[in-house]
């Protein structure tokens, strides 16, 4: 009989925790939000996002910097909800409802994933949020700046999605990613075309799109090049390759007029 109530106060304590864990992730998701666009500035919803992050810094010093890029992909998710929250106005408009729901979203049901297809999809939308940030934030800054952020935000999706693969020297691959990265956001630093959607706020810069296919794609080779080793062959990539270069030629051909921009 003791051992049944022991089951049942382990399991309502498990439950009473995962609720509360529930509620201070939905808490965060929206009040990282609301405090920015109420403050009408981001330094708030920074803090409050370092602020859930606070294991990370309370580390040792020599486990700082690795316990740091191991969390970089939700560090880039939180600040660029915070930023695009911003820098979308003081007003509140549709796109503060789509990042609130989606920052919740976010914290309770997709960062906890570790499966290998989750940590791609999760990359995948550090990059998506992550570019677009940084190029609504460096529009009328010195490109050094998209430049350094494209780079820090390819080589934590690069690093995230090869932390969960058997490769375990992964630093050279993650660090081209984010060089192949800034590059590219140097090439469309002086074009850069941003889609906005009427007065909903919602802006969705043409590099984010961009570098969202080709981090896919990058992945997509890499997995395929460690798959078939010596017998890898260009076909094993054809599909993927061919569907993103025409995804982005159909991208930058005929939606690049100056008219979808902010």
């Amino acid at each position: 009989m003791y051992m049944a109530d022991f089951v049942f106060v382990r399991k309502s304590r498990n439950i009473v925790s995962s609720m509360v864990h529930v509620l201070l992730n939905l808490l965060l998701g929206i009040g990282a939000v609301l405090i920015t666009v109420f403050s009408n500035s981001p330094i708030l919803g920074i803090i409050l996002v370092l602020a859930s992050k606070w294991r990370v810094f309370a580390v040792r010093a020599r486990y700082f910097f690795l316990n740091l890029k191991s969390n970089l992909v939700d560090l880039i998710i939180g600040i660029s909800i915070v930023l695009l929250a911003y820098y979308a106005g003081a007003s509140f408009l549709v796109i503060h409802i789509l990042l609130m729901i989606f920052y919740s979203v976010w914290l309770i049901f997709i960062k906890p994933l570790s499966s290998e297809p989750a940590t791609l999809v999760q990359s995948l939308f550090a990059v998506f949020f992550g570019i677009s940030a940084s190029v609504i934030i460096s529009a009328n800054l010195d490109p050094i700046v998209s430049v350094l952020l494209a780079f820090l935000i390819g080589y934590a999706a690069s690093r995230h999605v090869l932390s969960q693969s058997n490769d375990r020297d992964f630093t050279l691959t993650s660090l081209v990613c984010g060089l192949i990265f800034s590059e590219i956001a140097w090439l469309c630093h002086a074009w850069a075309i941003v889609y906005t959607f009427g007065s909903t706020g919602i802006r969705i810069p043409q590099l984010a799109i961009i570098l969202t296919i080709f981090a896919f794609v990058y992945n997509y080779a890499r997995q395929a090049m460690i798959k078939y080793q010596d017998d890898f062959r260009f076909k094993h990539i054809l599909t993927p390759v061919v569907f993103g270069v025409v995804l982005i030629c159909i991208i930058v051909l005929w939606f690049s007029d100056p008219r979808f921009n902010i």
